[in-house]
């Protein structure tokens, strides 16, 4: 015979207090209920979960093997119904993290932990696109959080919280035609100049759409655009264009000198940027986005909060 879910606190209750009375007091029942209750229980079964011969009732070897698998239950059963009230509540029932690919270097799932502390049963999602789709995808609902680089201009549609700063640093392989060129004319103390990265091609991460550019990173008349930073590293590092990346990002490129940081000419290479959780103040928030929000906001490294 089944196991009835109905028994399994019961029979929990009996195995954590060592006697019929104790768990009687702890499920609010009379001792006798209780003790009759089991004892129906193993009628089912047609098991002795419990020896009588002693003052308290001792747990045979077939309750200590069912043990295991009743706790899993009844926590499952604890979480069903956590996740019953909190749907009940205003729960989303999935969080939506869309993420400009360029920050996924950076410790953006470290906020994620007291949420899924707080609903461990909440579905999750992360969708990663450039910073133009992923704004899109927050305003047209299918998202509820997007972390971005710092906009041009402030949307009155959005909130955010600043989490911290990111370097976007001018990068290149060590085989650049345009640099080697450099190099033959100027050895060790060649550099690019604006001018000569003007004629080149630029590696840019951007939205499928080309309407929506950053002008602000937009250097080449001769861009080649890509929606992945993966696929970004890839042109570059094959020595087809110059790029804009996230310094988190090519660190390690830079160290094994297979991308360099390009020497400028004429300006300092390197942009530092602030980087946003940005949400829709058209639509309100559901409890898990509240708490990520309140998290945030309680443990921001800076103060620009609006």
């Amino acid at each position: 015979m089944p196991f009835p879910p109905e028994q399994v606190p019961l029979f929990l209750a009996v195995l954590d207090t060592g006697s019929f009375s104790a768990a009687a007091r702890q499920l609010g029942r009379v001792p006798s209920a209780v003790s009759m209750a089991v004892g129906q229980l193993e009628a089912e079964l047609g098991l002795q979960l419990f020896d009588r011969r002693g003052r308290e009732p001792t747990p045979t070897a077939a309750a200590r093997a069912l043990e295991p698998q009743a706790r899993l239950l009844a926590q499952q059963l604890q979480q069903l119904n956590q996740q019953a009230l909190a749907l009940h509540q205003g729960l989303e029932e999935r969080l939506t993290l869309a993420i400009a690919p360029e920050l996924l270097t950076t410790p953006w799932a470290d906020a994620l932990r007291p949420v899924t502390e707080r609903y461990p049963a909440l579905a999750l999602e992360v969708l990663v696109a450039p910073q133009a789709d992923a704004l899109e995808l927050l305003h047209a609902g299918r998202a509820q959080l997007a972390l971005v680089f710092e906009r041009s201009s402030l949307d009155g549609r959005e909130d955010f919280q600043e989490m911290g700063q990111e370097v976007l640093v001018a990068v290149m392989a060590p085989h650049f035609a345009p640099w080697q060129a450099q190099q033959a004319l100027h050895g060790a103390g060649a550099r690019l100049s604006v001018d000569h990265l003007l004629g080149q091609r630029q590696v840019l991460v951007a939205s499928r759409d080309p309407q929506q550019t950053d002008p602000r990173f937009v250097f080449s008349r001769q861009l080649c655009r890509t929606d992945s930073h993966q696929a970004a590293l890839q042109l570059i590092s094959a020595g087809l264009g110059w790029g804009w990346l996230p310094k988190g990002l090519v660190e390690s490129h830079i160290a094994a000198q297979t991308l360099l940081e390009i020497p400028m000419q004429n300006l300092s290479n390197g942009t530092r940027l602030f980087v946003d959780w940005v949400w829709s103040q058209q639509r309100p928030l559901g409890l898990a986005a509240q708490h990520f929000v309140q998290g945030l906001r309680q443990h921001a490294p800076w103060g620009r909060t609006p």
